[in-house]
């Protein structure tokens, strides 16, 4: 099973990192407002960004590792997977 951390921009330009093993279904959840307390109040929310993982113990370490970065961090993490 692949394991995803992902990064959403939210409405309000807030990012939401998280971790899923169902892209496409977790991003639905939280744009029906069912997903994080934090992204229901700031739908609707976009896929900016994503790694994914053979191992989930590696993915939940990765998302720590996301979350503490600042938000210019994030965003230079976003524009680099654009590329």
């Amino acid at each position: 099973m692949i394991n995803y951390v992902y990064i959403l921009e939210c409405k309000d330009g807030s990012l939401y990192t998280g971790w899923t093993t169902d892209l496409n279904k977790r991003l639905e959840t939280h744009n029906k407002g069912l997903g994080a307390k934090y992204t229901r109040g700031r739908i609707p929310v976009k896929l900016v960004y994503y790694e994914s993982f053979n191992n989930k113990g590696d993915a939940l370490k990765r998302e720590i590792k996301i979350k503490k970065l600042t938000r210019n961090k994030k965003l230079e993490l976003i524009s680099k997977k654009e590329k």
